[in-house]
């Protein structure tokens, strides 16, 4: 068992318990840094960080400490595809050539909007051989989605579009907007919430990124080994490009727009633009949705066995939706999402609570781990 840890940070009175199931996120599962808020009606009621922000520890996890969430980040990107629904510029139901007239190519003519939403466009990877470097020129890779042809009927079954979700919601926001996603994000969102996230990080934050801390190489054996000549979907899907963590480190890397994996920023920015949602679309007067289209969210879209994942999930809109066999709340209008070693946002409806976990020691999995959901039953215990 590990040192106890400082906490840092606000809990409002009733939520102490939250700040003691962060700590054992530290003292039992060995957190190196991490930070968990959380709203209730738009207004923090815990806003905690701790630890540190790089493996050699001499650097403090500071307030502002900011790290890649690697796949939260696709929950910022379908909230802005949200927000062009709500205002009648996209409708989920058109064809995504309607919007982008090169991608009906290949098969790809009746892909609708709601199919690269969900997961069941069938465009899970690249079939063309891709490096990281590739994902930093967006047209290259644009060009390569709409050249390729499905892997599966499209809307017949879901395959987690793990780097190619970005690409594609990103441009069809471009051809509707003229805008870059992250471009379109950081004007729409994050700037009018003050919330510190960024899809393509200036050099001027770079001090403020928290080092990642991988997980134990998977070895032959490992339920999460991928043998290098593995045709399945899920091996074409992760390992083409595989993306260490040392790859975050790169300036190329935190430079480029990646919408679907290259977000950085801390628990309390995540927990932020979540209350939007949250909160039927406003904050602070501010409206970027209606209540009707955060309800689109929570429709369903495929329930199945993912064929990346290999794992049963119920998929609305970008974001998973709560099971009766594995609830991540209480509440059955609860939505989430989560990146590669362990960040975590969840909103729910029900109580319009939206909370978030950032870390940089990465563990296995994409749906959060111990670390996050410790906390998070606090806060539903302290409620």
């Amino acid at each position: 068992m590990a040192d106890a840890v400082e906490i840092q940070g606000y809990c409002a009175p009733g939520f102490e318990n939250v700040k003691a199931a962060l700590a054992r996120a530290f003292e039992v599962e060995g957190d190196v840094g991490a930070s968990f808020a959380a709203t209730i009606d738009g207004e923090f009621v815990v806003d905690i960080w701790a630890g540190y922000a790089d493996a050699a520890r001499t650097r403090p996890w500071e307030k502002d400490t900011i790290a890649n969430v690697w796949s939260t980040t696709k929950t910022m990107t379908v909230l802005c595809a949200l927000i062009l629904v709500d205002r009648g510029q996209l409708d989920l139901d058109a064809p995504v050539s309607h919007y982008w007239p090169e991608f009906a190519q290949a098969g790809k003519e009746k892909i609708l909007v709601r199919h690269i939403l969900s997961h069941t466009s069938g465009l899970a990877g690249f079939e063309a051989t891709v490096t990281a470097e590739d994902l930093y020129n967006w047209d290259h890779i644009v060009g390569l989605l709409a050249a390729q042809k499905p892997w599966w009927e499209p809307g017949t079954k879901s395959g987690y579009h793990s780097i190619t979700f970005g690409y594609l919601v990103g441009e069809v926001i471009r051809r509707i907007t003229g805008k870059t996603l992250g471009t379109f994000f950081r004007e729409e969102v994050a700037v009018p919430l003050g919330a510190d996230f960024h899809i393509g990080l200036a050099a001027e934050h770079d001090a403020r990124v928290a080092e990642l801390i991988p997980p134990p190489r998977p070895q032959p054996g490992d339920p999460s080994y991928i043998n290098p000549e593995d045709r399945s979907e899920l091996a074409r899907t992760v390992a083409n490009p595989t993306l260490p963590a040392a790859v975050t480190t790169q300036r190329a890397w935190r430079a480029a727009e990646i919408p679907a994996v290259n977000g950085h920023g801390n628990a309390r920015s995540v927990a932020r633009v979540a209350a939007v949602m949250a909160c039927g679309g406003e904050l602070n007067g501010m409206r970027l949705l209606s209540m009707p289209t955060i309800e689109k969210i929570i429709e369903e879209q495929c329930y199945s066995t993912d064929l990346v994942l290999r794992v049963p999930i119920r998929w609305g809109l970008g974001f998973a939706l709560n099971t009766v066999e594995a609830p991540i709340v209480p509440n059955p209008r609860a939505f989430f999402w989560g990146g590669a070693g362990g960040s975590l946002v969840v909103i729910d409806l029900d109580v319009r609570v939206s909370f978030a976990y950032a870390m940089n020691k990465m563990g296995f999995g994409t749906m959060g781990d111990k670390r996050s959901i410790r906390p998070a039953r606090a806060l539903y215990a302290s409620m």
